[in-house]
């Protein structure tokens, strides 16, 4: 099997397609990957290295969320049907909406990462609305832009049942659409270290949607660690000190820059606590990666996370700062507590989000609608 897989580069949907892809091309499949966005430098692709079976096309195009994308989408999906009519893959599993309604004939799947009407809902508590005249036309364009999307794709799958119903609701119910739950390869983390006393949170102070600024509105009885970006980076040739304290007479939190995979896997190695702040998290992948390092988690109620996480997490009322520093202090004061709860996400996400099982579940989905084309032909 042949599948074209499109991919975001400047989001945290980058490590999912790292996943994606290494999962696919393992199981022997045949995957041309196109990015949009920004080209990546080398040593961020290096993962690619030794995928044997992997054609990695990438371009600048904007993205669908990127101002004036508009602009660059007639061209993209020009270069992105030439390139399907000269590869002739039997899928194409596209990380845009933009693409649902390409003009081939080949199965498309379209994945619903995120988007900025229901990221405006979830983050504002309001639908997005233009605040002046000249912006009325590119809203437009983009809700349109996605309805096309969805009614052009032979399946839409989202991350969560939550993700879905939202899809649904704000723009259109697709044709076929499916949940398959994003996976971590459990090799890339190491859940055996000894933990020391302290939180850790991934996002950047300025993401309302990933709201990591809770952590800074109280005092905690153990250190705070906020990594500021969602994408590692590569290895510095000369090593870089990224951290700076945020300190107020309530509260003082370690906060670093990007970290290289290395020093991520560290930090979550060595947290006791993981904080899943977001009020918006369609992914969720940095929770998952601190729970395959046996990281309690500390989560926001919102109903993604009780989705994925069940009985496995501590919630904390909804954006609430200072219900975040009591379930801090909770978990804190009992140890016994902390440990079962880390126990309780590594062993839900072993059983439910892996590489493999998410790997499997897309390999039954193309098969199906390879199927579905070819009886129809």
């Amino acid at each position: 099997m042949h599948v074209l897989v499109t991919a975001d580069t400047l989001s945290g949907s980058w490590t999912y397609t790292r996943e994606l892809v290494t999962g696919l091309v393992t199981r022997g499949v045949r995957v041309t990957l196109v990015s949009f966005g920004e080209i990546p430098l080398p040593e961020q692709t290096t993962w690619m290295d030794h995928l044997h079976g992997l054609d990695y096309r990438p371009t600048a195009f904007r993205l669908e969320w990127m101002q004036e994308a508009e602009e660059d989408l007639p061209e993209s999906s020009a270069f992105l049907t030439a390139l399907v009519q000269e590869l002739r893959p039997d899928v194409l599993h596209l990380n845009q909406f933009c693409y649902g309604n390409l003009p081939v004939d080949v199965p498309r799947v379209v994945m619903a990462h995120g988007d900025m009407i229901t990221w405006t809902e979830a983050v504002q508590d309001r639908p997005p609305r233009p605040s002046a005249a000249s912006e009325r036309r590119p809203l437009k364009w983009y809700r349109d832009m996605i309805l096309r999307g969805i009614a052009g794709a032979d399946a839409l799958v989202a991350p969560s049942s939550w993700m879905l119903d939202r899809v649904r609701t704000c723009y259109a119910r697709p044709q076929r659409d499916e949940v398959i739950y994003p996976g971590r390869n459990p090799i890339f983390f190491n859940p055996y270290v000894s933990k020391d006393d302290c939180v850790l949170a991934v996002g950047r102070l300025v993401d309302a949607s990933k709201q990591v600024s809770l952590l800074t509105q109280h005092t905690h009885p153990l250190p705070v660690c906020i990594v500021g970006a969602e994408q590692t980076v590569p290895v510095p040739r000369i090593p870089i000190r990224a951290d700076v304290k945020v300190t107020t007479n309530q509260t003082s939190v370690a906060i670093r820059g990007a970290q290289t995979e290395a020093q991520l896997r560290a930090l979550y190695s060595r947290a006791s606590i993981y904080a899943a702040t977001a009020r918006y998290e369609p992914l969720g992948m940095a929770a998952l990666e601190a729970a395959f390092s046996r990281c309690a988690i500390v989560a926001n109620d919102i109903p993604s996370h009780r989705e994925i996480w069940g009985d496995a997490a501590l919630y904390f009322r909804t954006n609430d700062a200072a219900s975040l520093a009591e379930s801090i202090r909770l978990l804190n004061s009992d140890r016994t507590m902390c440990r079962a709860y880390a126990e309780l996400a590594y062993t839900r996400a072993r059983e439910r989000f892996t590489t493999k099982r998410m790997i499997e579940d897309y390999l039954e989905l193309y098969r199906s609608l390879v199927s579905v084309r070819s009886a129809a032909a």
